[in-house]
């Protein structure tokens, strides 16, 4: 029998990004061009205005609704007289870059409401100027996508060390670079390995660390069943179990707070005799296993061995 009472889900998109990013361009392609919605009750709400405007009268001959949003009127009430008014089966927001994501996840919003995908544009002609100044907003926002859109790129955008930097605070979002006509560039920018994937043992100098964590998080199937060898320093969780441990290195990164601690999660008996920020040379078979934190599969090692060790020269590595 059919559960009458089971709630429909209704998919939520969001789109994050500072003022000019792109949010408006992408969303009235994806609404008009692409005719996203199969002409189901869409409704759009739009908490920013900028340059770019929508064509309401196009949107609302294909059953899209725009509704513009101010900061008092971000609240549970309001939402719920627009799930009445317009019954929508898909809700779109475009959300203000200046907001805290918690603004809107701290609300009840109305029933069957479900963050399907998060979205960040960011404008790379700005994003140098926006890490430096607004480095918390620009970390929220890219910490929590499921992708990230680098639009108006030219030959001098860092790509690779943009997209190096955010596998430090974001491992599982596709990170995608777009030229200043809106076309998908070509990923040219594979990492040149200064370590050998085909011995039989990957042997990690201290300062390849960051590059192999980088390489492992973008193609986890590369390597496994493969062995490595590596110094790293120990972190222990409170919620990991005994034989669990994290083997990883502070790196400098463009988008965090400047430093992050990275490293995947390691299975060892012995695990529990490590102390943190403890040194230690880690020889291990990378495997990979589901990350409920990130909805998605990554690296996980399985040690062999774990010997104590005298520390790295450098403690910070880099994404070069």
């Amino acid at each position: 029998m059919t559960n009458m009472n089971k709630i429909e889900e209704i998919p939520v998109y969001m789109f994050m990004g500072f003022l000019e990013s792109g949010k408006t361009t992408f969303a009235n392609e994806t609404l008009l061009d692409r005719d996203f919605t199969e002409g189901e009750p869409t409704l759009l709400l739009v908490c920013e205005e900028g340059i770019e405007e929508y064509d309401e009268d196009s949107l609302k001959s294909k059953n899209i609704f725009v509704e513009y949003i101010e900061d008092t009127d971000l609240n549970t009430e309001y939402l719920l007289d627009l799930q009445d008014k317009y019954k929508p089966k898909k809700v779109m927001i475009e959300y203000n870059g200046t907001w805290k994501m918690e603004k809107l996840f701290s609300i009840r919003v109305p029933k069957g409401w479900t963050v399907v995908q998060v979205i960040t544009f960011v404008d790379a002609s700005t994003f140098d100027v926006y890490v430096a100044n607004m480095k918390a907003m620009m970390m929220e926002q890219l910490s929590t996508a499921d992708m990230i859109i680098f639009n108006r790129c030219d030959e001098n955008t860092k790509k690779a060390e943009y997209r190096r930097s955010i596998r430090a605070v974001n491992r599982r979002a596709q990170v995608i670079f777009e030229n200043k006509d809106g076309i998908p560039e070509v990923d040219d920018d594979e990492l040149d390995l200064p370590f050998d994937i085909d011995k039989p043992v990957i042997e990690l100098e201290d300062e390849d660390f960051g590059i192999w964590y980088i390489d492992s998080c973008d193609n986890p199937d590369k390597y496994v069943g493969k062995k490595i060898t590596f110094k790293a320093m120990v972190h222990k969780p409170s919620n990991y179990k005994a034989n669990e441990f994290v083997p990883g290195r502070f790196a400098m990164t463009c988008c965090a707070d400047d430093i992050a601690f990275i490293g995947f999660k390691c299975y060892f008996d012995a695990a529990k005799h490590l102390k943190d920020r403890q040194w230690v040379q880690v020889t291990a078979t990378i495997d990979k296993e589901f990350y409920p934190e990130f909805e998605g599969e990554g690296p996980v090692l399985k040690a062999t061995k774990v010997d104590i060790a005298k520390p790295a020269e450098e403690e910070l590595v880099y994404f070069n």
